[in-house]
């Protein structure tokens, strides 16, 4: 069962703050890896993380062909590191999108100022910690 933690959502909340931000890997269609950091990575709900994607490079690509990714968050002054896996979903228009932007650290939304940017949900089906599996979807 996926239950994200209150410990995970204070630790992304405040990852950006305390220059710890996410790091998010995706991949292609033809399987070329990339990784990015995601300053505005969020716990979402219980089972989702979400972020507001202001780039429109690589990441937005490789979602769009392959919505297979990791997220690994590690911030040495908590002594905390996870890894995530699930699969990313694109929200371009709607509440849903304008819901997770209205979350977005306001440092990552002055760099889109037009508000061109588009919300992604992830699904999360396997958490791990210190190289074990601690949660898995059902």
């Amino acid at each position: 069962m996926i239950r994200l933690t209150g410990e995970m959502r204070e630790a992304f909340a405040n990852a950006l703050a305390e220059g710890a931000p996410a790091l998010l890997a995706t991949a292609s269609a033809a399987c070329v890896p990339d990784v990015a950091f995601k300053g505005s990575l969020i716990v979402w709900d219980d089972e989702h993380l979400a972020f507001w994607e202001r780039s429109h490079g690589r990441t937005l690509r490789n979602i769009a062909e392959n919505p297979h990714v990791c997220v690994h968050f590690r911030n040495a002054g908590r002594r905390l590191s996870w890894k995530l896996f699930g699969r990313a979903r694109l929200i371009r228009t709607g509440d849903l999108r304008e819901q997770i932007m209205a979350q977005t650290p306001e440092a990552e939304l002055r760099q889109d100022p037009e508000r061109r940017g588009i919300a992604v949900l992830i699904a999360v089906d396997e958490v791990r910690q210190g190289g074990e599996t601690i949660m898995t979807r059902d």
